[in-house]
């Protein structure tokens, strides 16, 4: 038997009813309406912020705090030489040119050029960053390397 789109049907068990809260004891969910019988989360209007722990010592306040978080760190997208192996020779190769092929998302602070993979086509290289076995196998292939300024 063939299955058609119109024929699909969704597994038994799949669709429930809506609760119906508050509307009546033949709803079954009438009376508290599912809140229970006093305390704080019975009442309207009324809710505690996340962690909150009933007075307790938080969590997130008992555990140690460790290390430290350096809030002017550069970030920079990472491209190895083996990505730029596929440029033809004698190609100019930049920030730009990175996003828009793909190998690269967001430029961020900047691009840095890693020594991973070789090299065979004199390329012209320009970024922000590169690592001393990048510009060393850069120079090794017969191209040159650029550094901006971000």
């Amino acid at each position: 038997m063939a299955i058609h789109i119109g024929t699909l049907r969704a597994p038994r068990g799949a669709h429930h009813r809506r609760k119906r809260i508050g509307s009546g004891m033949g709803s079954g969910h009438g009376k508290t309406a599912t809140r229970g019988s006093k305390g704080q989360r019975s009442r309207t209007g009324a809710r505690v912020r996340p962690g909150f722990e009933g007075g307790q010592m938080p969590l997130q306040r008992r555990l140690p705090k460790r290390g430290f978080t350096n809030i002017f760190k550069k970030h920079y997208a990472l491209v190895n030489l083996r990505d730029l192996a596929h440029f033809g020779a004698g190609e100019k190769i930049t920030p730009e040119l990175l996003v828009e092929r793909g190998l690269v998302k967001k430029i961020g602070d900047g691009i840095k050029v890693l020594g991973t993979g070789e090299l065979s086509a004199a390329l012209t290289i320009a970024a922000h960053r590169f690592s001393k076995s990048a510009l060393e196998k850069i120079r090794q292939a017969g191209g040159t390397a650029e550094v901006l300024r971000a």
